[in-house]
Parts: C-alpha cells; sequence; structure tokens
C-alpha cells in the first residue's frame, strides 16, 4: 500500500472545491437548509441593527454552525440511506428518525440561544 501522507495544496484546495459544491447543493436542493439560510440573514441583520456584544455574537454563530452542520449531516445520512436500502426498512426509518432528532435539538438550542440574546434588546425599545 502506497503512503501519500505528502502535503499538496492542489488536494487541499480541490478539497475545499468539493466543500463548497456540497454546500451549494445543500441550499439548492434541500428546503429546510433554505428555511436555515433565511434564519442565518434575520439572525445576523438583527444582530447588526441591535448591536449585540461580541459574546454573543459568539453564540449566536456557534448556534449557527451547529444547526448548519446537523442539517447536512442529516440530509448526508438520509441520501447515503436512500441509496443503499432504496426499499422501506425499519432499521434506516430509525436511523433517519435520529438524525432528523439532532437537527431539531440544534435548532431548539439556536432558538433558545437566540431568545436570550435578543428578547431583552427587543424589550428595551
Amino acid at each position: 500500500m502506497q503512503n501519500n501522507s505528502s502535503f499538496s495544496l492542489k488536494a487541499r484546495l480541490r478539497s475545499f472545491r468539493y466543500a463548497f459544491a456540497g454546500l451549494f447543493q445543500l441550499v439548492c436542493h434541500e428546503h429546510n437548509a433554505r428555511i436555515h439560510a433565511v434564519a442565518t440573514v434575520v439572525v445576523g441583520i438583527a444582530g447588526l441593527l441591535l448591536h449585540i456584544s461580541r459574546g454573543d455574537w459568539q453564540a449566536i454563530l456557534m448556534a449557527i454552525g451547529l444547526v448548519w452542520c446537523t442539517e447536512a449531516c442529516n440530509t448526508a445520512i438520509e441520501k447515503l440511506s436512500d441509496r443503499v436500502s432504496p426499499e422501506w426498512n425499519e432499521q434506516v426509518r430509525y436511523i433517519k428518525d435520529v438524525a432528523a432528532a439532532a437537527v431539531l435539538m440544534a435548532a431548539m438550542v439556536a432558538v433558545g440561544i437566540a431568545c436570550l440574546v435578543f428578547i431583552p434588546r427587543l424589550k428595551m425599545l
């Protein structure tokens, strides 16, 4: 077996191209990802308009990242499951449900963080 441990800038740049292609596919083909995109923009604009603190930005960005990562993983799990087992399968249904639950939990955490950050500022208006 050949050892391919040498660093290649070209290979690293190519991997970024694949990652951005995956992000593009996620946003273009998945309805929930488009909802997350709108929420990301709305929260970003709200943060700018309400001049949230650096710590609040950190919490908001972590929440946004968590939701996007879980949505991407959920989508990958669903697509792979459908490819591997196109017919109905109870175990695949379970796997897909658990992956979807991860997105739900991430979204609930994100909403909680958004409430903690934005509600006090909105009350002051």
